[in-house]
């Protein structure tokens, strides 16, 4: 079996992540297949890739298709873009995407592969394309297609090309059923954690060194929320929760992480959070770290971690680390996020996008050392039941036979 994986971008985020530990997963579970990635762009995914001994090439997309997204318009990531903008955006792509749709299916014919697992919304579409019919397609969703106007009408265009679909919620295998009914089977499949690299014990991220912060007083409570800049992962909301956090209540916050991708307006930079800070008073109680390779040494920093996403969240794979990483966690309660909680109850919720909720849970927490410890351990053991890596293969396994007709 020789299982293609195709990826739009090399860059770094939760997807990637996930990616990731499918392939290490498939590849520990069946050493005799031949696994493949190819990228729309270089990066450190690549990079990744290769430490578990992945053949991974890059397949450069157009900057012109690359940097187009409709996660703006009615989305939940970003400025609103404007549906006129992106249309003209997708016109000057027209000729590029098709040269860039050849290039790549000559790359897929040149792996033969006997079933390409696509990762991302682009990829998806233009996957399906190169593959021509000829090779079984599967979907990998990760977010919810129905709040991209343009990109659910392309999916639904290219879902006859799909053989079967991956969702990593329920949530998301609902919207996508709702967007493209009865065209394919849905079969959800929650992330994994590696729970040797996120764990309770370990080293600890300098969190006020790689902020250009003076270390915090002794008892101050550290609190963080570990995302890339995407507008919907609510940083401007944490910081507004921080700012409200009575004065009496010792804590620092940290915003861990940076602008990944490409895609125009979908994404603050860091002098708008910075700016936002000093605006709401909060120098020498906010830091900002920047990407930081190792999360669950930044994670073991962290007395709290807040998860602000301000639309549902698709699944949340910064919270299963940090249950892993027996930290409690303080989530917007909605989409894949609850449904983690529901099944590992271990949680503390605050309403999506309400600073004023998410400071009262900051604060509450912060006070209760005892109960910070019961949702840690109770998030690891979570961790440890629900989502540890063998299970990635051996849910993912049976789809790849089947849709390439091969008996177990």
């Amino acid at each position: 079996m020789k299982i293609l994986y195709l990826n739009t971008s090399g860059v770094f985020g939760g997807a990637e992540q996930s990616l990731l530990d499918i392939i290490a997963s498939v590849r520990a579970a069946r050493p005799d297949w031949k696994l493949t990635l190819i990228t729309g762009g270089d990066g450190p995914l690549i990079e990744r890739a290769r430490e578990l001994r992945i053949a991974a090439a890059v397949a450069p997309m157009p900057e012109s298709l690359a940097q187009i997204g409709d996660a703006g318009v009615n989305g939940p990531a970003g400025t609103q873009v404007g549906r006129f903008s992106l249309a003209a955006s997708l016109a000057r792509a027209a000729t590029p995407t098709a040269f860039y749709a050849r290039s790549l299916g000559r790359k897929i014919d040149a792996v033969s592969p006997t079933v390409i697992h696509t990762n991302g919304f682009k990829m998806h579409v233009l996957g399906a394309w190169a593959a021509g019919g000829k090779t079984p397609v599967v979907w990998h969703v990760h977010d919810y297609v129905s709040t991209r106007p343009v990109m659910a009408r392309l999916m639904r265009l290219e879902a006859r090309r799909c053989s079967a679909a991956i969702a990593n919620s329920n949530s998301v295998a609902d919207d996508l059923r709702a967007t493209c009914p009865g065209r394919f089977d849905i079969t959800t499949v929650y992330n994994a954690v590696n729970l040797d690299r996120f764990k309770a014990e370990g080293a600890v991220a300098p969190l006020d060194e790689l902020s250009g912060l003076p270390p915090a007083p002794p008892e101050t409570i550290r609190v963080g929320l570990v995302a890339t800049f995407a507008r919907w992962k609510g940083q401007e909301v944490f910081l507004r929760a921080l700012a409200a956090v009575p004065a009496t209540v010792s804590v620092r916050g940290y915003i861990i992480g940076a602008p990944v991708y490409q895609t125009r307006g979908s994404q603050y930079s860091l002098a708008e959070l910075r700016a936002l800070a000093a605006q709401l008073g909060l120098a020498g109680r906010a830091g900002f770290t920047g990407f930081v390779q190792d999360v669950g040494a930044a994670m073991r920093a962290l007395d709290i971690v807040v998860q602000a996403s301000t639309e549902p969240e698709p699944f949340g794979l910064s919270i299963i680390e940090a249950m892993a990483c027996g930290r409690p966690v303080i989530a917007s309660r909605a989409g894949g996020a609850a449904e983690i909680f529901e099944a590992s109850g271990g949680a503390l919720f605050h309403r999506p996008g309400d600073s004023a909720d998410l400071a009262n849970r900051i604060a509450q927490l912060a006070g209760d050392p005892a109960r910070r410890m019961c949702l840690g351990r109770a998030g690891r053991a979570a961790a440890e039941r629900l989502f540890a890596p063998p299970r990635l293969a051996q849910e993912l396994i049976p789809i790849y036979e089947r849709v390439a007709g091969a008996t177990i």
